[in-house]
């Protein structure tokens, strides 16, 4: 039997701007979010198209900062095959009872953006004390928590996993390393010395699937050079559809091409099997 393919990196993006208004993070908006952006009905559409069963939908930082209602409201719409993964201001005082609110109204993770397509990475936020409330509320509930930052943000992400052992750390594009170097990827060390920590695991996306393709980098020896270390159980796979370019039928086809050195227990991991141990609801 064919397991599922669960995606747990694509992105909605309201129609309505009255009900559901931008508010970027950092103030400045993302041009992926006005040029390509996807309404809940539209990546349901791509994702019938593609052969997508689920998936766990990212709030757009960069459109709606903190405001997570329309992931909310739009993974609400389709509670049989959405969870919505949000954003709070974790170094705020009341940021555990705003992850308790909109628990109630839906939201199955977290996610921390320190940067990305608008602003560079700023990582001191990641394991500023005042974070950390946020944090132990998440290990009380199991609620995984996406990081997305670069090498730079990686030796704040290892003290919180030293600090928080039983909150599940997804980060996001592999915290972007470099690989150009190909094998044995030393540029690329303290990624895999993340590794040692049971509890970090990496998403998959686009970006990843480019950069095997640079330098003496290829997906026959990076990616499983990542498997002996991390364990397929510890990857999943995000489309981070509509922000990277083509339907999401086309970047599915480009991951399942980059894992095809793979055997298909450690693909059936990483296209869905792990998406549901972060995600139960998604199981």
């Amino acid at each position: 039997m064919t397991h599922p393919i669960i995606d747990i990196h694509p992105h909605i993006v309201s129609d309505d701007e009255t009900r559901y208004p931008p508010a970027p993070l950092f103030g400045t908006r993302s041009d992926w979010s006005k040029e390509r952006p996807a309404t809940v009905e539209a990546l349901i559409a791509a994702m019938d198209q593609a052969g997508v069963a689920k998936a766990a939908v990212v709030h757009s930082s960069t459109t709606y900062g903190f405001d997570n209602n329309y992931v909310v409201d739009g993974c609400a719409q389709y509670a049989d095959r959405l969870v919505a993964v949000g954003s709070v201001d974790v170094l705020q005082p009341d940021a555990p009872r705003r992850i308790r609110e909109w628990i109630g109204l839906g939201l199955a993770g977290l996610r921390l953006f320190t940067g990305g397509s608008t602003k560079e990475f700023d990582p001191r936020e990641l394991d500023d004390e005042r974070s950390f409330p946020a944090w132990e509320l998440c290990s009380e509930l199991g609620l995984p928590i996406c990081i997305q930052t670069g090498p730079v943000g990686l030796p704040q992400v290892t003290r919180l996993a030293k600090r928080f052992p039983s909150v599940a750390i997804v980060l996001d594009h592999l915290a972007r390393p470099e690989i150009d170097d190909g094998m044995p990827y030393e540029k690329a060390q303290s990624l895999f010395d993340l590794a040692a920590f049971d509890n970090m695991y990496l998403k998959l996306t686009p970006r990843i699937f480019g950069d095997v393709r640079k330098g003496n980098a290829s997906a026959d020896t990076f990616f499983p050079a990542v498997v002996d270390a991390f364990g397929a159980q510890r990857m999943a796979w995000g489309s981070n559809f509509p922000t990277s370019p083509g339907s999401l039928a086309e970047i599915l086809a480009t991951a399942q091409e980059g894992l095809a050195s793979l055997c298909a227990e450690d693909r059936a991991w990483i296209f869905g099997k792990t998406a549901q141990q972060l995600y139960p609801a998604l199981a």
